[in-house]
C-alpha cells in the first residue's frame, strides 16, 4: 500500500498524551454536559479529605464515580456497596489517570442490590439458626502448634500471615490448604478444604485452629465467602475457625459464622498467635520478678534464721545459767551435808548429849525434889485430905460415884461417907 503525501500531512501532528486527554475530555464533556445513570454501588472508599469515590456498574459496564466534598448534602443512610441507586452528574476525564469518570451532583436510592439483597436474607437464616450466637463460639488456644489455613497460595493474604507469623511464632507448624477465592466453584472448594483441615488423617495431626483468608475487593470479589456452603463448614468444624477475608470495612458471613473475625489476615496472624519479642519481655520480666521475690524471700529467710539463732542463743545461755546456779546450789548443799561435816556435827551433839547425861542427872533429880516438895506443899493446902480435915465429907452412892446433887438421891438407896478420919455407910430414908 501506497501513501500519499496527503495522509502525511494530514497525520504530521503528534500529540502529547497532556493534549490527548484534554481532547477527549472536551468531547466528553460537550456530549455529554449532565446525565442520570443508574446502577449498583461497589469499591465504596471515603476518603480522608472528605470525597466519596465508588464504582457505579450493571450487569455489562462499570462506570467510576466522585463525590466531591460539599458537592451535596450529607445523605440519611451512609453509602455502602451493594446499594442500587441513581446518579445525576457530568461525565468528566480524571487527566492524572486518563479515566473517565462521573461527577456525582445528586444521588438517590433505587433499593438494595440483588447480591446485598441475597447476602440479608442467608444472614437472617443462618442467624435464626443460631450460627452467629455468641455461646456456641469458642475459645482460641493461647498457645497454638499447628494451624491449617485456606487461602489462595499466590494471593497476598498468604504471604502477610507467613510473614507475621514466622516473626511472631517460628515453632507454628502450619498447614496450607490451597483453593480458588473468586470465582465459579470456588465456594464449594474452601468448604472442602475446611473439613478436610478439621478432620486429622495419617497425613497430619490435629490442627488447633483453622484460618479462612483472602485479601480485600468488591463485594463480588468476596461473594463466595457469603455461600450458605462455606459457613455449615464452618460452623461444622471441630475446632476453632478465624475469618480473615478482605478489608476492616468488609463484612462477609464468614465473619459470622466463625469463632474469631480478624479485620485482616494479618491481623489474623496477630490474634491467633502470640508475639515471641513479647513472650521474652515477659519472661524476662517474670524472670526478675521471681528473682527479686526469691531475693525477698532469702532476705526474710536469713533474718528469720538470725533471730530464731539469736533466740536460740539467748534461751541455751538462759538454760546454761540456771544450770549453773542449780549445780552451785547442790554443791553448796553437798558442801553443807557431807558426810564428814555431818559426822563431826553428830560427833559434837553426841559430846553435847554424853556431857548433859553425865551432869543434868544429879541436877534434874534435885529440881524434881524441889517440885515435889512444892506439889505436896499444895497438895497438903487444897488436897482432899486437908478439905476434910476443915469439916468436909464425900459422899458417894454404891457405884463409888460422888453424889453432887440432891437429884441423884432416892430413897433406901445406899450411900458411903468419908471424914477426915474414915469411912461409913448410910441408907436414904427421905430427899428433902
Amino acid at each position: 500500500m501506497q501513501l500519499t503525501g496527503d495522509f502525511f500531512q494530514q497525520t504530521s501532528k503528534v500529540l502529547t498524551v497532556s493534549e490527548l486527554t484534554r481532547s477527549i475530555r472536551g468531547t466528553l464533556e460537550a456530549k455529554f454536559a449532565a446525565v442520570w445513570v443508574q446502577g449498583e454501588i461497589s469499591n465504596y472508599k471515603l476518603h480522608p479529605s472528605g470525597h466519596q469515590y465508588f464504582t457505579l456498574k450493571d450487569a455489562r459496564a462499570q462506570i467510576a464515580c466522585v463525590i466531591f466534598r460539599n458537592t451535596m448534602p450529607p445523605l440519611r443512610q451512609p453509602l455502602s456497596d451493594g446499594a442500587q441507586v441513581q446518579v445525576y452528574g457530568q461525565v468528566s476525564v480524571f487527566e492524572a489517570r486518563g479515566q473517565y469518570q462521573l461527577s456525582v451532583q445528586i444521588l438517590q436510592p433505587r433499593g438494595l442490590g440483588l447480591l446485598q439483597a441475597k447476602f440479608e436474607a442467608l444472614k437472617r437464616k443462618l442467624e435464626g439458626e443460631g450460627l452467629f450466637a455468641a455461646e456456641h463460639k469458642r475459645a482460641l488456644p493461647k498457645f497454638p502448634r499447628r494451624i491449617g489455613i485456606v487461602t489462595s497460595p499466590s494471593g497476598a493474604a498468604i504471604r502477610d500471615i507467613l510473614n507475621v507469623l514466622k516473626r511472631r511464632a517460628p515453632w507454628l507448624q502450619i498447614l496450607i490448604n490451597p483453593v480458588r477465592v473468586q470465582g465459579t466453584g470456588a465456594a464449594q472448594e474452601i468448604a472442602v478444604a475446611i473439613r478436610e483441615l478439621a478432620t486429622p488423617n495419617e497425613n497430619w495431626k490435629p490442627l488447633d485452629l483453622i484460618v479462612i483468608a483472602r485479601g480485600g475487593g468488591s463485594m463480588e470479589d468476596l461473594w463466595e465467602f457469603n455461600e450458605e456452603i462455606v459457613a455449615r463448614a464452618m460452623a461444622a468444624a471441630e475446632i476453632p475457625t478465624v475469618s480473615a477475608v478482605g478489608h476492616e470495612i468488609d463484612f462477609t458471613i464468614s465473619d459470622f459464622v466463625a469463632d474469631l473475625r480478624a479485620p485482616t489476615p494479618s491481623a489474623a496472624a496477630e490474634l491467633i498467635v502470640p508475639d515471641i519479642v513479647d513472650l521474652h519481655r515477659r519472661m524476662d520480666g517474670c524472670a526478675r520478678t521471681i528473682g527479686r521475690e526469691l531475693m525477698k524471700r532469702i532476705r526474710d529467710a536469713q533474718q528469720q534464721i538470725d533471730h530464731g539463732r539469736e533466740t536460740l542463743r539467748r534461751c541455751l545461755a538462759h538454760k546454761i545459767d540456771n544450770y549453773r546456779r542449780s549445780l552451785v546450789h547442790i554443791a553448796r548443799a553437798l558442801q553443807s551435808r557431807s558426810p564428814g561435816r555431818e559426822l563431826v556435827m553428830r560427833r559434837n551433839r553426841f559430846i553435847d548429849l554424853r556431857r548433859r547425861f553425865v551432869v543434868s542427872p544429879p541436877r534434874l533429880i534435885e529440881n524434881a525434889k524441889q517440885r515435889f516438895a512444892r506439889i505436896e506443899g499444895i497438895l497438903r493446902v487444897l488436897g482432899p485430905d486437908a478439905t476434910l480435915r476443915r469439916g468436909y465429907s464425900i459422899t458417894t452412892n454404891e457405884g463409888g460415884k460422888i453424889i453432887r446433887t440432891v437429884a441423884t438421891i432416892r430413897p433406901r438407896m445406899k450411900i458411903r461417907t468419908r471424914v477426915s478420919d474414915g469411912e461409913f455407910e448410910s441408907e436414904v430414908t427421905a430427899r428433902e
